[in-house]
């Protein structure tokens, strides 16, 4: 490689890496994700997002007027093949500390599902039940997902296609039992941006042999769609995220966000009707 090629690559990697600072910089700060004194719990996969979670918030954590605390976990499922000491040896040279928490979620997954059905929905329930619980064991005060702007807009869809609601993942999440905050940093960073410094950086990537390994995905299906989407019609997704930040119960139709049936209608004492039509409002909407 040429040092013209290799400027190049230092400048696009600088530009790249100033912007997922500040897209996760302002995720934080727009839901005060993390504060003072925070001893946050950062969810290590091995996959791409994960690994780029990790290197923003602790180059955040070196430039933050606050002080926080860093410390990586994996959750190590015993899948088959599973290369162990991968992220042990990556957070050492990094100087993280972190803890592998082993739990052989992978037996019971595939003991559990029945053939050709997809694992996704065991495997994140039983996964997210074990690091909720080593949180609190290691004093852990924020849980954060690798889960970015595409990851969000693809849950909208599987929800309305596949689940009847209108939901997505929240930047910022109390758990259920309300024991544990979870936070997303990346909620407004896109995939391709993480897979770009992903390749820049080298991470050593650990695919998922579990989920991975499966076509019939709905969520791939979804991806799909939603790149063709792209493709077609630029800055969609980026619309469509943007609709999720910015919704009016009013022009939806669920009786348990907004009060229809209260709805009744205001008009000055003085309005004339003639003929069926009210003349102020008619002059109004003329006005208009």
């Amino acid at each position: 490689m040429t040092s013209q090629h290799v400027r190049k690559n230092r400048l696009e990697l600088n530009k790249l890496q100033k912007r997922l600072r500040r897209n996760v910089g302002k995720a934080i700060a727009d839901y005060k994700m993390i504060e003072a004194g925070d001893k946050i719990m950062v969810c290590l996969s091995g996959g791409k997002d994960s690994y780029a979670m990790l290197d923003v918030l602790l180059n955040l954590q070196r430039t933050a007027p606050i002080d926080f605390e860093l410390v990586a976990v994996n959750l190590d499922q015993k899948q088959p093949g599973f290369p162990g000491h991968v992220l042990p040896q990556y957070l050492t040279e990094l100087g993280v500390p972190f803890h592998v928490l082993e739990k052989d979620t992978y037996s019971i997954v595939t003991e559990l599902v029945p053939e050709h059905k997809t694992y996704c929905g065991l495997c994140s329930r039983l996964r997210r039940g074990s690091l909720y619980g080593f949180a609190e064991q290691i004093g852990a005060t924020k849980i954060a997902l690798g889960h970015h702007r595409d990851d969000i807009v693809e849950t909208l869809f599987l929800n309305m296609f596949y689940g009847g609601k209108l939901k997505a993942m929240p930047p910022k999440l109390l758990s259920d039992n309300q024991r544990n905050i979870i936070i997303r940093p990346l909620a407004y960073c896109r995939e391709d941006d993480l897979a770009s410094l992903a390749e820049f950086k080298q991470f050593p990537i650990i695919p998922c042999n579990l989920c991975g390994s499966q076509e019939n995905l709905q969520r791939k299906v979804v991806k799909d769609m939603l790149q063709t989407w792209e493709q077609s019609h630029p800055g969609r997704t980026e619309t469509i995220f943007t609709a999720i930040k910015n919704i009016s119960p009013s022009q939806l139709a669920d009786t348990a966000r907004f009060d229809f049936a209260s709805l009744a209608i205001d008009r000055p004492s003085e309005a004339v009707a003639v003929d069926g039509v009210n003349i102020i409002d008619a002059v109004n909407v003329i006005g208009n």
